[in-house]
C-alpha cells in the first residue's frame, strides 16, 4: 500500500468517526431533552486536539520516570533499545514531513527527526559506541 492510499484511508476513517460522534451527540440530545447544553458542553471537552496532547504530555511524564528510575547496569541496554525505537520514528517523522499537507504538520514531522535525532545520538554517547566508532577511524 502506497502512502497516498494510506492517507486517504485515514481521512475516510476520521471523516467515519466524526459522523458517528455527531450520531452520538444527537443520540444523547434524544435521549435527555434538558441537557442539551451540558452534551454541547461535553462535546466541547471532547475535543480531539486535547484528548492527543493530554496522551502526549502523560507519555512525557510517565517515560521520564520510567528512564529516571533504571539503575546504570541498565542503561546500556535500554538505549540500545532506545536507539532502535528512535530509527522507526525518525522514519514515521520523514513521512510526516515529505507527506503533510499543511506548513504545521512538516515543522513537527522535522521537529520529530531533530529530536529522535539527538535522541539516537545521545544513546550511542552514553554507551561509548559513538566514541568507539571515532577511535577505528582515526
Amino acid at each position: 500500500m502506497n502512502p497516498t492510499e494510506l492517507a486517504n484511508r485515514a481521512a475516510e476513517t476520521a471523516n467515519r468517526a466524526l459522523a458517528l460522534a455527531a450520531e452520538a451527540r444527537a443520540a444523547a440530545a434524544e435521549a435527555a431533552p434538558g441537557m442539551g447544553d451540558a452534551i454541547a458542553a461535553g462535546a466541547a471537552a471532547a475535543n480531539p486536539f486535547l484528548l492527543l496532547l493530554t496522551i502526549f504530555l502523560l507519555a512525557c511524564f510517565v517515560g521520564y520516570h520510567v528512564v529516571w528510575s533504571v539503575t546504570p547496569a541498565l542503561h546500556s541496554p535500554l538505549m540500545g533499545v532506545t536507539n532502535a525505537i528512535s530509527s522507526v520514528i525518525v522514519v514515521g517523522a520523514m513521512l510526516a514531513v515529505g507527506l503533510g499537507d499543511s506548513w504545521l504538520a512538516q515543522a513537527f514531522g522535522f521537529l520529530a527527526v531533530v529530536l529522535a535525532a539527538v535522541n539516537i545520538a545521545g544513546g550511542f554517547m552514553v554507551t561509548r559506541r559513538m566514541l568507539a566508532m571515532f577511535q577505528r577511524k582515526g
